[in-house]
C-alpha cells in the first residue's frame, strides 16, 4: 500500500513538472514579446500596398511572429511596431512620419536575421505649413515649408499657366521664383512625385493691386499720423528694401495715417475684395484697428470687426474681406487709411508697417 502511493505521488510530480515545462514554453518572453520560433518568414499578401505616413499596414503569412525590425528602403527609414500585438501569420506596423515618398521594398527581419521584403508604395504628397511672404512681385523668392517638397516637379499659380522657377529643394523647404502673371492673386499647385497639393495659402500680387504703402507712399499718399509722424525705415522691412514705422506715444490712442488728398484718391469699387499687409509688432502683444474716413463709424473709431491682434516683435500677416469689416462705402472716396491704438499704457511702442495694400 506504502509503494503504490509513492509511486502515485512520483507520477504527479513528474505531470506537474511537465506541465510547467510546457507552460513555461508557451509564456512571453521577459519584454512581453510571444515566443516564435526564427524559421524563414514568407510573405502573403500586404494591405493596403500604398498609404501614406500613419497608415496601419498588415503583412500576412507565416513565420512572421520573430521580427526585430521593419526597414523602408529609401534611406532605410524604421517603421515602429509593437511585437505583442501581432501573431506568426500576421504583422501590423505603420507607416513612419519621416518615409520617403515612392515604391521601395519593404525589408522585415527576425532574430536570426533572415528576411522577407515586400515592394510598398509610399504616398507622400507635398504639404506646406507656413510661406515666408504671401505677397510677390515677378522674381520675388517665396521659401515654403512643409513635408515632402524634396521631389517636387513643378508650381503653378492654380487656375493659370504661370510656372514658378524651383530655386531650391529639401524634404522640408522649398524655394521657388515668383512668374509674371496678370492674376491679382492664386494659391500654388504643387505636385511631386506622388501628386498635387493645392495650398490653403493664397499669395497676393502686389503689381496688381493698389498700393498704399510698399517700398514707399503710393500714388498720392503721405503720412497724415497723429502725435509722431510715421517714418520710413530701410532697417525694418518685409519685403523689398523698407517699411514705414510709427511711435505710439504713452497713453495718447493715437494712430499712424495714410492719407491721399489729392485727385487720385480712389473711387468705391466693388471689385476690391481685400485689404492686406504686414505688420511688426512692438515689445509686448498689442490690438491695432483699422480704420477709414470712408467707414460708416469714421476716422479713428474702434469697431471690433477691424482689430488685428499683433504680435510681439514678429511680422503679422493680415487679409481682411472688405464685406466683412467697416471699411468702405459705396460712393465714398478712400482719402485715409490709418491703424490705431487703444493706449498703449505702460510706454511708448513702436510698430512698423509693409505692404499696405487693396486687392481684387
Amino acid at each position: 500500500m506504502k509503494y503504490n502511493t509513492l509511486r502515485q505521488l512520483a507520477g504527479l510530480s513528474f505531470t506537474v513538472l511537465l506541465t510547467g515545462l510546457v507552460m513555461t514554453s508557451c509564456e512571453e518572453d521577459s519584454d512581453g514579446r510571444p515566443q516564435y520560433e526564427a524559421g524563414n518568414p514568407v510573405a502573403a499578401t500586404i494591405a493596403p500596398d500604398s498609404a501614406a505616413a500613419g497608415t496601419v499596414v498588415t503583412l500576412t503569412g507565416s513565420g512572421l511572429g520573430d521580427m526585430r525590425t521593419i526597414v523602408f528602403e529609401k534611406d532605410n527609414v524604421p517603421a515602429g511596431f509593437q511585437p505583442t500585438l501581432n501573431t506568426d501569420q500576421a504583422l501590423i506596423f505603420r507607416v513612419p512620419d519621416d518615409v520617403v515618398g515612392g515604391v521601395q521594398n519593404v525589408t522585415f527581419t527576425n532574430s536570426a536575421g533572415r528576411t522577407v521584403s515586400v515592394p510598398f508604395r509610399v504616398l507622400a504628397y507635398p504639404t506646406v505649413s507656413n510661406v515666408s511672404n504671401y505677397n510677390f512681385r515677378k522674381d520675388s523668392e517665396i521659401t515654403i515649408t512643409g513635408n515632402n517638397l524634396d521631389d517636387v516637379v513643378s508650381v503653378k499659380l492654380t487656375g493659370t499657366s504661370d510656372m514658378a522657377t524651383v530655386v531650391s529643394k529639401e524634404k522640408r523647404k522649398l524655394v521657388v521664383k515668383m512668374p509674371a502673371t496678370t492674376a491679382n492673386r492664386a494659391t500654388l499647385d504643387i505636385i511631386n512625385g506622388t501628386g498635387l497639393l493645392r495650398t490653403t495659402q493664397e499669395l497676393v500680387n502686389i503689381d496688381k493691386s493698389y498700393q498704399i504703402f510698399t517700398d514707399t507712399y503710393g500714388t498720392g499718399f503721405q503720412d497724415g499720423s497723429w502725435g509722431d509722424a510715421g517714418a520710413v525705415s530701410t532697417k525694418e522691412f518685409k519685403s523689398g528694401t523698407a517699411s514705414v514705422g510709427k511711435t505710439y506715444q504713452k497713453g495718447n490712442w493715437h494712430l499712424i495715417a495714410f492719407a491721399n488728398w489729392s485727385t487720385s484718391a480712389i473711387s468705391y469699387s466693388a471689385d476690391y475684395t481685400y485689404v492686406s499687409g504686414w505688420i511688426k509688432g512692438a515689445s509686448a502683444d498689442y490690438t491695432l484697428y483699422l480704420t477709414t474716413d470712408a467707414s460708416k463709424a469714421g476716422f479713428g473709431n474702434f469697431d471690433d470687426k477691424n482689430k488685428i491682434d499683433v504680435k510681439a516683435g514678429v511680422w503679422n500677416y493680415f487679409k481682411l474681406k472688405i464685406s466683412d469689416i467697416d471699411f468702405w462705402l459705396p460712393g465714398k472716396k478712400l482719402s485715409q487709411v490709418g491703424f490705431r491704438i487703444q493706449g498703449p499704457d505702460k510706454q511708448d511702442e513702436t510698430f512698423y508697417f509693409d505692404d499696405i495694400v487693396l486687392v481684387k
